[in-house]
């Protein structure tokens, strides 16, 4: 089994009495994460508690989503759940489509220009809106926003680590 642990959720607050949990999802398949009968790690703030629970019932709730669990059977065994994240492991992240990406796997990859000019480093990824931005590390340099557009990313190679983008006018 990997030790690769990766974000699903943070526990923020109960629902209810009847043990539900208040989660802000860190996830793009909330849906798929939070489905019944599925087992999610929930660990301490500390990372020393880990917990496998499995998932009872789940529903979106206003920006959030409200699950429980079967091994919490009410409000007052909830209640230290509280800042609690919830993780899978590597072996359980879902497949993507061709050019869809994990975080994980476009931080820290190289950015070349088309022409082979090294741009720097994928330091984040911001997710203001209609597309993703790649924030690239440049050295001597302030930092430089790639939106993740056809127009401008030409390949993505993540065995590599390799980013190849066009740059448009006004990108540097």
């Amino acid at each position: 089994m990997s030790g690769k642990l990766f974000n699903v959720a943070k526990i923020v607050n109960t629902v209810g009495i009847r043990g539900e949990l208040k989660l802000l999802t860190q996830t793009d398949f909330p849906d798929v994460r939070f489905r019944e009968g599925n087992t999610l790690l929930v660990i301490d703030p500390t990372g020393k508690v880990e917990k496998v629970m499995t998932v009872q019932t789940s529903r979106p709730h206003k920006n959030i989503w409200a699950v429980k669990f079967k091994e919490i059977p009410d409000i007052d065994a909830a209640e230290k759940y509280k800042g609690w994240s919830i993780k899978v492991r590597e072996e359980h992240l879902l497949k993507l489509e061709e050019h869809e990406f994990y975080h994980h796997e476009i931080i820290g990859c190289l950015v070349v220009t088309d022409e082979g000019e090294e741009l720097g480093t994928i330091s984040e990824i911001l997710t203001p809106g209609a597309n993703d931005v790649w924030v690239v590390e440049r050295e001597k340099a302030k930092p430089l926003l790639i939106p993740y557009i056809a127009d401008v990313v030409l390949d993505v190679n993540v065995q590599e680590k390799r980013v190849t983008v066009q740059l448009l006018e006004g990108l540097l």
